[in-house]
């Protein structure tokens, strides 16, 4: 270890920086972590390239673009978008793909959960975490012409945060940051004064919140008229149910991108998308189904993207009334449960397995000292006997039409057989099922048993908060309970890694006890690509960056 150049690193940062270093140092923190937590905090990746090089552990990854002959056309496949195309407003993979094609944000949340510089240069918490002060990058235009200032920043937020905007984003920033709470220091500074403290706030305005791209001051929401941002493809044609192809921005700010042109395919289904990359028709499925992609998971015409993923399609049990209401009960069907066979059948190996409770594996805060839940028949009986249920009952689970969740429904339905649950399965269209997600308006939140489904995140806030908390917005479970709602405020408000640690151990075990929502697994994100196309990089939050795509 080179003592003397770390030493001349350490100088200006500020003590939650140091405590980091000191933690990679010493073996608490790994580079993987020392790269997450280094990036959340601001620290760029050079700087912690030089942190890791002096501490004697070699160097940071740089992202290299491929090396493919320009001026390509790049065909991909997707789900045709069931709303308009309105960033505030959209919360399904069909609007955010097309939005996300012209549009950047202020950092990008990367495979590995390190948070990258966009149209953001850097980023600094101040001591206590309540205010985030971010530099803008300067030169950006968008494709009308202005540049990009801070004004833009702070309209793209407080749109975003607006409650009078019914924004898909107010799951993310409800309690955490208000209209108003965006303010212009100068026109490439921007400070988020937050209602408390929040260790992970970057993350929430990051390619992590689907909505937050950067949208021009005077946005009115006529996003399909203008489709107006700051990234690498402009706008050719879009024809909704049909497809929209994009050219090349000759005047964006960073590398002018390898392809010339992109075009997408509208598909109501995932089989047409199977066969039409099996035809030569297009280049690229953006999502990948395991249970019905099987396929071509293992056929050499293709490669598969494998990004390990937090998505999941949890099962909820109301708590607050019926059989569920006893935790007892709940666990049982927990412990009917078998993980493995989850993700080495239905899901064809392409998961890891759930422990009830929004801590994927992968996260670097999850406490990996709490010990799996795994299938156990024999317990699960003698819980139901000591909650008085010992000959059974009849219950309703509600899920939707949508990947694999029919078939995830069966086999719980086999599982709590064996417990003498009695189950049966009100399987629904998705939008049905959904409805106005609000209660007494969704078969989802108002089901005694439901499966919903939860795209990526880099941090677990979002479900923490909205899917658990007593005033969450998604609490299909009417989970109540005052020390799972302080110990989700103290990890929020965790700034070092240890911290969050030690409150996500609190939460996983407290979870594992009340058990108000089964997580069996978490998904691995899959996009197929034709043999011969390269560069393309995925996200498990369903975007495809394709500026550096093309065909050796």
């Amino acid at each position: 270890m080179n003592a003397n150049w770390l030493d001349k690193i350490r100088k200006g940062l500020t003590p939650v920086e140091n405590h980091l270093i000191d933690g990679y140092v010493d073996g608490r923190v790994s580079r993987r972590e020392l790269l997450r937590y280094g990036s959340l905090l601001g620290l760029s990746l050079p700087v912690l390239g030089r942190v890791s090089l002096a501490a004697g552990f070699g160097v940071a990854p740089s992202m290299a673009r491929a090396n493919v002959q320009p001026d390509a056309t790049i065909r991909v496949a997707c789900p045709a978008p069931q709303a308009t195309i309105d960033p505030v407003l959209a919360g399904d993979y069909g609007p955010i793909l097309m939005f996300q094609q012209v549009g950047e944000f202020l950092c990008v949340d990367g495979p590995d959960l390190v948070l990258r510089p966009s149209l953001a240069t850097s980023w600094k918490p101040n001591q206590d975490g309540t205010v985030w002060t971010f530099t803008l990058r300067k030169g950006v235009k968008f494709h009308s012409g202005a540049e990009m200032k801070a004004d833009d920043v702070v309209a793209t937020i407080d749109r975003l945060a607006d409650p009078k905007n019914s924004s898909n984003a107010l799951s993310v920033f409800k309690g955490i940051l208000q209209k108003g709470g965006t303010k212009k220091v100068d026109d490439y500074t921007v400070e988020f004064h937050l209602d408390g403290p929040n260790g992970n706030f970057p993350y929430l305005v990051s390619s992590d919140n689907y909505n937050a791209i950067i949208l021009s001051a005077n946005y009115s929401g006529d996003f399909e008229k203008t489709w107006n941002g700051t990234g690498p493809f402009r706008i050719e044609k879009f024809t909704r149910n049909v497809g929209a192809s994009f050219v090349r921005n000759e005047d964006y700010w960073a590398l002018r991108a390898l392809p010339a042109r992109t075009e997408f395919t509208f598909y109501r289904d995932i089989q047409p998308q199977i066969l039409a990359l099996q035809a030569g028709q297009v280049d690229v499925i953006n999502k990948l189904p395991a249970l019905a992609g099987v396929a071509l998971l293992n056929d050499p015409a293709f490669e598969i993207i494998r990004i390990r993923s937090t998505a999941s399609q949890p099962m909820h049990m109301q708590c607050n009334v019926g059989p569920f209401k006893d935790a007892r009960i709940r666990q049982a069907v927990a412990l009917s449960i078998d993980r493995e066979k989850l993700v080495n059948g239905l899901m064809k190996g392409q998961a890891v397995v759930g422990n009830d409770s929004p801590f994927a594996p992968i996260y670097p805060s999850t406490d990996p000292s709490v010990a799996q839940r795994k299938q156990d028949i024999q317990q699960a009986k003698e819980l139901m006997k000591a909650a008085g249920v010992e000959k059974g009952f009849e219950a309703t689970l509600t899920a939707s039409q949508f990947l694999e969740i029919p078939a995830y429904a069966q086999l719980i339905q086999n599982w709590v057989k064996e417990i003498g649950v009695d189950l049966k399965l009100n399987i629904m269209d998705r939008g049905a099922f959904y409805g106005d997600v609000v209660l007494g308006q969704s078969p989802w939140l108002d089901s005694e048993m439901g499966i919903g489904d939860f795209g990526h995140r880099g941090v677990p806030n979002v479900l923490l908060k909205s899917l658990l908390t007593s005033t969450g917005a998604w609490n299909a479970a009417k989970f109540h309970n005052e020390d799972y709602d302080r110990l989700v405020q103290n990890y929020v408000a965790s700034l070092d890694l240890e911290s969050q640690r030690e409150n996500a151990g609190k939460i996983q075990r407290l979870l594992l006890k009340e058990t108000p929502v089964l997580f069996g697994y978490f998904y691995d994100h899959l996009t197929a690509t034709k043999k011969g196309v390269v560069g393309v990089q995925a996200t498990a939050m369903g975007q495809l960056f394709l500026a550096g795509a093309g065909i050796v």
